[in-house]
């Protein structure tokens, strides 16, 4: 009773934050007051971020050493087949529906007035690939807790001497710069590494092992106490305060509706068909019922906009409602909240065809196989934070050689289709580990 009430609670939460958020901007609120409406929510987001490293660093490390070495290795070869599979299916479907469907027309981009201009920046599909390699196995690990690497050019001035003649020209130099924002991907390496070690040292190493298995425990009792029973209310107010700082909605829905509606419509095939197909091809059990089990995690991901935030519920509803074995989900989903981003992909995989058709430009086959390719690449490398989609889509247009600055139109309606994109994300993960824990349960019987 208790946990459908919750389920019951934060479906009601989103609810009412539409619909405060729409009569909200009736009542023509100040900035402050939106603020202070916005405030509960925010306190959500604060919550859960807190949550997101010492919950990585318990569970995987826990997790990995419970298991040996050749059993955690089967695991971790069947997440990454089904994170491969289903992230190139979701890019495939992404392709198909906006060549059917077609939003892109030019009279949107000469009538929706940019709303944020976008960086000027030169991006490579090399540099992204180099980028995660140096995130993977970050140089400092406390810093890794709140910043990763990243490739940035820059302008330097560069004089060049031609016989009597002094020219100044400026070249772009690439260095590498630390943006704020926790380096999961490096946190993640380096635990599944100390949690291998740790279990294989034996006796010597029961106590290390202890320490942060009781450690996930209490963050978990902790995530349970403070978090979930305050999050229908944080996400309502996440909502409505967000639906009230936009400007213009109705225009700018009006201009891009058939392009949201083709994001949309993918997001839905990819979830309604593919991942639940997946599911029950590979386990022979209804993907309903685990669905349901699911849920709050995928409310919340839609309330938040993060599958990093949303981490914590995820991991409750599946060792608690899905009966999940603890020791798949610290891996599968710990991962997969970095790795596996099947509505990132789509919805990049969309939007650069959409772009692309903005600007009259028709892409060839070889052209699509870039976009699915480079979408792919691109959504590994987001980051598991509001929006993180908007920054990658720059290596998938300069990968096709299309303008950057068109990505501006996207900001006025990314808020909305970011928090859809999240909640198919976080789903795939649940999925995941139904997945992967069907697979392994022989192995994991011979390991306890």
């Amino acid at each position: 009773m208790g946990s459908n009430m919750l389920l019951a609670l934060t479906i009601g939460g989103v609810l009412l934050g539409l619909g405060l958020g729409f009569l909200g901007r009736l009542a023509d609120l100040t900035p402050q007051s939106i603020t202070l409406i916005s405030f509960p929510g925010e306190l959500l987001m604060r919550m859960l971020k807190m949550f997101i490293l010492p919950l990585i660093i318990s569970s995987l490390i826990a997790g990995m050493a419970q298991l040996d070495v050749r059993r955690s290795g089967r695991i971790g070869f069947r997440a990454l087949t089904y994170y491969s599979i289903t992230t190139i299916l979701a890019a495939i479907v992404g392709i198909a529906m906006v060549l059917m469907i077609h939003p892109g027309n030019p009279q949107i981009k000469s009538t929706v007035a940019a709303v944020v201009k976008a960086e000027e920046t030169k991006v490579s599909t090399i540099d992204a690939i180099l980028d995660i390699i140096r995130n993977m196995l970050p140089e400092n690990l406390v810093q890794a807790c709140f910043q990763q690497v990243q490739t940035s050019y820059v302008k330097k001035k560069v004089v060049v001497i031609s016989g009597s003649v002094n020219q100044t020209e400026f070249v772009l130099e690439p260095t590498l710069v630390y943006k704020d924002g926790t380096n999961v991907m490096g946190m993640i390496v380096f635990c599944i590494i100390f949690g291998v070690l740790a279990g294989q040292i034996g006796p010597r190493g029961k106590l290390m092992v202890d320490f942060f298995v009781v450690l996930n425990e209490i963050i978990m009792k902790l995530v349970t106490i403070v978090v979930v029973w305050y999050s229908p209310f944080g996400i309502m107010c996440l909502i409505a305060g967000k639906i009230m700082s936009i400007t213009n909605l109705a225009a700018t829905a009006q201009m891009l509706g058939l392009y949201m509606v083709t994001v949309v419509l993918g997001l839905m095939i990819h979830a309604i068909i593919t991942l639940p197909l997946i599911y029950w091809f590979i386990t022979r059990k209804n993907p309903a019922v685990f669905f349901r089990g699911m849920m709050q995690a995928w409310v919340t991901a839609l309330g938040t906009a993060s599958s990093a935030a949303t981490l914590p519920l995820t991991f409750r509803c599946l060792e608690e409602n899905n009966k999940i074995d603890p020791r798949v989900t610290r891996f599968v989903v710990a991962v997969g909240a970095t790795v596996n981003m099947d509505g990132t992909a789509l919805y990049e995989a969309v939007a650069a065809i959409f772009i692309a058709q903005l600007n009259g430009i028709s892409l060839g086959f070889v052209e699509v196989i870039t976009v699915s390719l480079t979408a792919t690449l691109a959504s590994v490398g987001a980051a598991s934070i509001p929006s993180a989609a908007l920054v990658t889509m720059l290596l998938v247009l300069t990968a096709l050689g299309l303008p950057t600055n068109d990505i501006s139109l996207l900001f006025a309606i990314d808020w909305m289709l970011d928090r859809i994109r999240t909640s198919i994300n976080v789903l795939g993960d649940g999925y995941g580990a139904g997945i992967v824990y069907h697979l392994s349960k022989t192995t994991l019987a011979n390991s306890e």
